[in-house]
């Protein structure tokens, strides 16, 4: 992304915190990450077309422009316990809290539906299905229904799969979908955010070409990472469990993760 396009994630508006959130990032995130309603909370109204991602080390919330198609689908890469379903929990629970479930809604695909448990209460959401059951074509079937017909102006929604590599297991049919919203989604207002595991990545290649807007978890391997476009961003300097940074221009931006409440 150029600094054009910073808009995408941060909002000028947010350019003075109150002093709780300056001395909780002057602490490194892994020794305490404050909780997300209480970060929501500092930071006040967010504005309708941001979704909240994180924090970034400057101390400005990071946000995705919901109305701005341009960063395309967002993939989150990481080695294995690296937070990287932490960050989709962290994007549904602020979706909950910041915008009203006519706006913004998240479906979940994932095969282990336990770790996402009580999350089917937050109003926004619209599904948790396990990746090998028929729900989750018919669950991919929806939206691009959806994707291709009317709705208004406001409305989005998060497509949050966790594990690329496991769905490429689905049939034919919902392979062929799931490419389509890869590539036609943002500019109707779907939003896929997939995670994969960097150590499963160099057999899902052609898969990955559909990605250009990368997030990246601790990666040890510096081979793996210059592999997957992240020349000079020091993965393996970041916090394992609750730091993530991507790439503005010709700067790396990092930005951490609150801890879910």
């Amino acid at each position: 992304m150029d600094e054009m396009k910073r808009y995408d994630l941060m909002l000028e508006a947010y350019t003075e915190l109150k002093p709780e959130i300056e001395s909780v990032r002057a602490l490194s995130p892994i020794l305490a990450n404050p909780p997300l309603t209480q970060v929501l909370k500092e930071f006040g109204t967010m504005p309708p077309e941001g979704l909240f991602m994180g924090v970034a080390s400057d101390g400005l919330p990071m946000l995705l422009n919901l109305h701005d198609s341009v960063p395309g689908p967002l993939l989150v890469l990481g080695d294995e316990g690296t937070g990287k379903t932490d960050l989709l929990q962290v994007v549904s629970r602020a979706a909950g809290i910041t915008h009203p479930n006519n706006d913004l809604k998240f479906g979940v695909l994932t095969n282990h539906t336990e770790e996402w448990n009580g999350f089917e209460r937050i109003p926004n959401n619209v599904g948790i299905h396990p990746l090998y059951a028929d729900s989750a074509q018919e669950f991919l079937l929806t939206i691009a229904s959806w994707a291709r017909g009317s709705k208004t102006d406001t409305q989005s929604i998060l497509l949050l799969l966790d594990d690329l590599e496991a769905a490429t297991n689905l049939d034919f049919e919902a392979r062929q979908i799931l490419r389509w919203l890869f590539l036609r989604g943002p500019a109707r207002r779907v939003w896929p955010i997939v995670t994969l595991n960097a150590e499963r990545s160099v057999n899902l290649q052609p898969w990955l070409e559909a990605f250009r807007t990368r997030i990246f978890g601790s990666i040890k391997d510096n081979r793996r990472a210059q592999q997957l476009m992240a020349n000079g961003a020091d993965l393996h300097t970041l916090n394992s469990s609750a730091q993530f940074t991507l790439r503005e221009g010709n700067h790396w931006l990092r930005f951490w993760l609150p801890s879910l409440d």
